[in-house]
C-alpha cells in the first residue's frame, strides 16, 4: 500500500516538521511494515511552468516526425516572448496547455535542461511528458495536456504536486484495514496521540423504496449491498489534476472520471466500488452463485468460464461482473474520449465473503485491487459512506444529479464480542500494563470496552482479524511498543548440555566428514512415484506416508520415509554439473504415520503446557526416527603418481555403516540380504542383534536408471535411533599390554552362500578370551582348486594374554578351537 504523506496529513494533523522517515519510524514501532519512503521530486528543480502552444511547424527530412513549436509561458522566461521548443510528440495541438521546463531546470534523475541545437533548430527547453517528470503512467504515453482553464505561467511543480513523500507499506494478510488511507491514518493518529478526521463520517441518507432494484440470493456470500444512482454526468468531464495525481502516487493509472472516482474512494476508505453504465444494465441487479459453465467477459477482455462457487453480479441477461474481483465488459463505463460517453451510472458498494472472493480470484488467476481488499477483510459498515462519497464527487466533478433513491440490502448480524481477563496482556508479554492501559489501547483501535477484572470487548467493524483474546493482547503489546518488551535470556540449569541423541548426531556427522563424505541436507518432501522407482514391494511399510494438507509442491505432497530419494537428487545434480567423484551423506528425520490418527490439541500460551498436554501433542504427531544415509559414485581413491586409485563400490557403503555403528557403540552384524533399491547380489543386510536397522550395497541398475544416477552407484541407510538405544557410547580407553601378540592365519573353505559374518562369529566365539582381534584379509574362488560352489576365506587371528606371554601351543589350541566351532556351525574346513 502506497501512502502519500500529503494525503495522510488531510486526516491526521501531523507536525509540520515531521518527515516521511519520522512517520515511518512511528508506524514501524506500531507494528506496520513500512518498507521504503520514496521522495518524489527530490532532485527536481524549476523553472517548470504551464505554457500554451501558439504555433506548430512540421520539420521535414528526418526519420521520425519532428515539430518546431512556439509556446507562451508568460513572464516565466523573464522576457514574455514565446519560447521556441523542438518536440517529437504528436498528442497536442495549437492552443493546448502543456507543461514546459525551461533552461536552467533539472528533471528527475539529474537531467539538466539547457538551450541546445537539434534538428537544425535551437530548442529552449522541453515540453514534458508524465514519465519525464516521474509522475507515473497517465495512460496517454505522450505530452501532458492540461485543462483549458489552467493559467499560463503557473508553477507546474505546485500544480502537479510533484514534490511529496510516499510510504510503501507491506500490509500483512490480517490487516486489510491498512489497505486504505483511512486505515493508515488511524494507525498514525494512535502512534502520535492525535485525533483522526475520519473520512467515513458522512451524512448518509437512509434506504428507501425508490432506489435501484437489487436482489441478493446468497446472503452468506454478500451480507451487504448498497446501490446509488447518479444521472446527468457530463461525458466530457475529466478527472481533475489533484485526483489524477493522487491515483498516480498510490500506483494506479487514471482512466476516466467515473472509474477514477471509484478507485479514489477505494484507496481513501478501503471499500471497493464498481460503477455500472445505467443504460447498459437491464433490469434488477442480482447477487448469486454462478451456474456451472456460465461465461462472462471481464473488463480485461478475457472470456471466462465460471465455476459453481463463483459469486457473480447479474442482471436480466446473466452475469455482468465477478463479485469483488472485476466487472463485466457489457456494462463498462465509456471512456471520456468516446463519442457517446456515459451519463448515468449505478454505484455498487457491497461487502462479500472473504473466502469466496479469495477462491474466485485464485481460480481465475485474476487478482485485482478489489479482491486484495475483500480477501483480507473490508469494513462492512463503510459501504454506505463509500457510496455517498462517490456520489458527492461525481456530482461535484461531473455536474451530475444524485437521485433520491437509496438501495441497501443488509443481512442482520451482531457485533463480535470477546471476553478477556484484564491482566491477560500482562501474562502474554510478561509486563505489567495495568487495566487502564489495556482499556485505553483497545479503545484507541476502536473497541468498546466494559467491565473491571473481566473485560467485555466489542470489536470494531473494520478489524475482522480480532477474533480471540490473544489478538486483543497483541494490539495492546504492539501499541505499547515491542521494543519495550524486556529481553531476558534463558538460564539453563548447570550441568545440562546436549542430549545423548544430539551428541551422537554430531559425532556421526564428524566421522563421516572425516571419511571424505560431504553433508547434503535435502527437503523432506517426496511424491508417491519414488517408491516405484525404489522398487519397493506393494506392501512395504515405507509406502505408508504422512500427507500434507498444504504441500509446497503438488508433485511432492508427502513427507519422506527414507533419506535416499533426496540424496539421489543431490548426486544427480552434482554429477550433471561435472562433479563425478561424489560421496554424500545426510542425517535427518523420516516420518512414519501412526496406526491411530489423532487431532493435535491447541496448547495454551499464557502458561507452560503440562507434561500430559505435551504428551498428548506428541501422540498426535507421526513417528520421526532419525536416519543416516550415504551415497557414493565415481572414484573413492583418486589416481596419481602414488597409484591407480579405485572406484567406489558396495564395500565402501558397508564400511560407512560400520563407522557409524562404531560411533554409536553398537555391534553391527553384516550379512547378505535383498531389499528394494539394492542389487540383489550386492546388498548387505545390517543388523543389531536380531533387528534389521538398515541396508548397504550397490544400487539396482533399474534404480540407477530411474533416478538418472551414474553406473555402479552405492548407498547405505541406517536407523540411528535404534543404534543409540542399543549402543554404549561410553568412551573406552584402549588397553596396552606389555606382552607380545601371537598371530595365526587360517584359510577356511566354505560354500559360496555362507556369509562371512557367520564364519567370523563362529571363529570369535570358538577362540575364547585370548582372541584380541580378527580380520578377513582374502577371499578366493577357483573351481579347479576348491571345487564347484566353494570359496576360501582367509583370516588373521591375533591372540594375547594380559598376564603372560602365550606359548605356541596355547595360540595353536585357541586357533584349532575356533576352526572347530566354525566347521561345526558353517561346514568350514581348513584349506589344504
Amino acid at each position: 500500500m502506497r501512502v502519500p504523506l500529503s494525503w495522510l496529513r488531510e486526516y491526521v494533523d501531523l507536525p509540520a516538521t515531521e518527515t516521511g522517515r519520522d512517520v515511518q519510524a512511528k508506524l514501524v514501532s506500531a507494528g506496520l511494515e513500512v518498507e521504503t519512503v520514496e521522495h518524489l521530486g527530490a532532485d527536481l528543480k524549476g523553472p517548470l511552468v504551464v505554457g500554451q502552444v501558439l504555433t506548430i511547424e512540421e520539420l521535414e527530412g528526418f526519420k521520425k516526425p519532428i515539430r518546431f513549436c512556439t509556446v507562451d509561458v508568460g513572464q516565466a522566461n523573464g522576457t514574455g516572448e514565446p519560447q521556441e521548443i523542438v518536440c517529437g510528440a504528436r498528442n497536442f495541438s495549437v492552443g493546448d496547455k502543456v507543461v514546459v521546463v525551461l533552461p536552467g531546470a533539472t528533471l528527475p534523475g539529474g537531467f539538466s535542461i539547457s538551450a541546445r541545437k537539434t534538428y537544425g533548430r535551437t530548442s529552449h527547453g522541453m515540453i514534458c511528458s508524465s514519465d519525464e517528470l516521474g509522475m507515473g503512467d497517465d495512460g496517454t504515453h505522450g505530452i501532458i495536456v492540461l485543462p483549458p482553464e489552467t493559467e499560463v505561467g503557473k508553477d507546474a511543480i505546485e500544480l502537479l504536486e510533484l514534490v511529496d513523500e510516499v510510504l510503501d507499506i507491506a500490509v500483512t494478510a490480517n490487516r486489510g484495514d491498512c489497505l486504505s488511507i483511512r486505515g493508515v491514518a488511524r494507525e498514525a493518529a494512535i502512534a502520535y496521540g492525535l485525533p483522526l478526521s475520519d473520512p467515513a463520517l458522512l451524512d448518509v441518507p437512509g434506504p428507501n423504496a425508490y432506489g435501484y432494484p437489487v436482489e441478493v440470493s446468497d446472503p452468506l456470500g454478500c451480507d451487504r449491498f448498497t446501490a446509488r444512482t447518479v444521472t446527468g454526468l457530463s461525458p466530457e468531464a475529466r478527472s481533475p489534476i489533484w485526483l489524477q495525481r493522487r491515483l498516480q502516487k498510490v500506483g494506479m493509472r487514471p482512466i476516466s472520471l467515473a472509474v477514477d472516482v471509484t478507485n479514489y474512494v477505494m484507496m481513501e476508505l478501503g471499500q471497493p466500488l464498481h460503477a455500472y453504465d445505467r443504460s447498459l444494465v437491464q433490469g434488477t441487479i442480482g447477487v448469486r452463485r454462478a451456474a456451472e459453465g456460465e461465461q462472462i467477459k471481464t473488463l480485461d477482455g478475457v472470456e471466462r468460464k465460471l465455476h459453481a462457487e463463483d459469486l457473480v453480479i447479474t442482471d436480466e441477461r446473466g452475469p455482468i461482473g465477478l463479485a469483488g474481483v472485476m466487472g463485466g465488459a457489457n456494462t463498462e463505463i465509456a471512456d471520456h474520449s468516446e463519442a457517446e460517453g456515459t451519463t448515468d451510472v449505478v454505484i455498487e458498494a457491497a461487502h462479500f465473503d472473504a473466502v469466496s472472493i479469495a477462491r474466485t480470484a485464485r481460480r481465475h488467476k485474476l487478482s485485482s485491487e478489489a479482491s486484495r481488499r475483500f480477501e483480507r477483510g473490508v469494513d462492512p459498515a463503510a459501504a454506505a459512506a463509500a457510496a455517498q462519497r462517490t456520489v458527492d464527487l461525481l456530482v461535484l466533478l461531473a455536474g451530475g444529479t444524485a437521485e433520491a433513491g437509496v438501495t441497501e440490502v443488509v443481512t442482520p448480524s451482531a457485533p463480535h464480542t470477546i471476553s478477556m481477563p484484564a491482566d491477560h496482556p500482562d501474562k502474554v508479554a510478561g509486563v505489567s500494563y495495568g487495566r487502564e492501559t489495556v482499556v485505553r489501547r483497545l479503545q484507541e483501535v476502536g473497541c468498546d470496552v466494559y467491565g473491571q477484572d473481566e473485560l467485555i470487548v466489542t470489536v470494531p467493524s473494520w478489524r475482522p482479524d480480532l477474533q480471540e483474546i490473544n489478538d486483543l493482547a497483541e494490539e495492546v503489546i504492539r501499541l505499547e511498543g515491542y521494543e519495550n518488551l524486556p529481553s531476558t535470556l534463558p538460564r539453563p540449569p548447570a550441568g545440562r548440555g546436549l542430549t545423548r541423541r544430539q551428541r551422537l548426531h554430531r559425532r556421526v556427522g564428524r566421522v563421516l566428514a572425516g571419511a571424505g563424505y560431504v553433508e547434503a541436507p535435502n527437503y523432506p518432501f517426496v511424491g508417491q512415484q519414488v517408491f516405484d522407482q525404489l522398487l519397493l514391494d506393494a506392501d512395504d511399510p515405507k509406502r505408508r506416508v504422512v500427507k500434507l494438507t498444504n504441500p509446497l509442491n503438488d508433485e511432492e505432497p508427502a513427507l519422506r520415509t527414507s533419506l535416499l530419494p533426496g540424496l539421489f537428487g543431490a548426486l544427480r545434480r552434482n554429477d550433471g554439473r561435472g562433479t563425478h567423484d561424489l560421496a554424500l551423506f545426510e542425517t535427518g528425520l523420516v516420518f512414519l504415520p501412526r496406526e491411530e490418527q489423532r487431532v493435535a490439541a491447541v496448547l495454551p500460551v499464557d502458561r507452560r503446557p503440562t507434561d500430559d498436554e505435551i504428551a498428548e501433542l506428541d501422540a498426535a504427531l507421526p513417528e520421526q526416527p532419525r536416519h543416516v544415509a550415504v551415497v557414493l559414485a565415481g572414484a573413492r581413491e583418486q589416481a596419481g603418481w602414488w597409484g591407480k586409485g579405485r572406484p567406489a563400490d558396495w564395500a565402501d557403503a558397508v564400511e560407512a555403516a560400520r563407522v557409524v555403528a562404531g560411533e554409536a557403540g553398537a555391534e553391527l552384524v553384516v550379512r547378505g540380504g535383498q531389499y528394494g533399491p539394492w542389487h540383489p547380489g550386492r546388498c548387505a543386510e545390517l543388523l543389531v542383534g536380531d533387528t534389521v536397522v538398515g541396508h548397504a550395497g550397490e544400487l539396482h541398475p533399474r534404480v540407477v536408471k530411474a533416478f538418472g544416477l551414474p553406473a555402479r552407484t552405492s548407498a547405505m541407510e541406517l536407523d540411528l535411533d535404534v543404534l543409540e538405544a542399543v549402543g554404549d557410547d561410553t568412551p573406552q580407553a584402549p588397553s596396552i599390554s606389555t606382552f607380545p601378540v601371537a598371530t595365526q592365519d587360517v584359510a577356511l573353505v566354505v560354500d559360496k552362500f555362507v556369509p562371512h559374518a557367520e564364519v567370523e562369529a563362529a571363529l570369535r566365539e570358538g577362540a575364547g578370551e585370548l582372541l584380541e582381534g580378527i580380520r578377513l584379509f582374502d577371499v578366493y574362488e577357483n573351481e579347479e582348486q576348491l571345487g564347484d560352489g566353494k570359496k576360501s576365506l582367509a583370516y588373521a587371528l591375533r591372540f594375547r594374554a594380559g598376564d603372560r606371554t602365550l606359548t605356541v601351543d596355547e595360540a595353536s589350541a585357541a586357533r584349532d578351537a575356533a576352526v572347530a566351532l566354525a566347521g561345526e556351525r558353517t561346514g568350514a574346513v581348513l584349506r589344504a
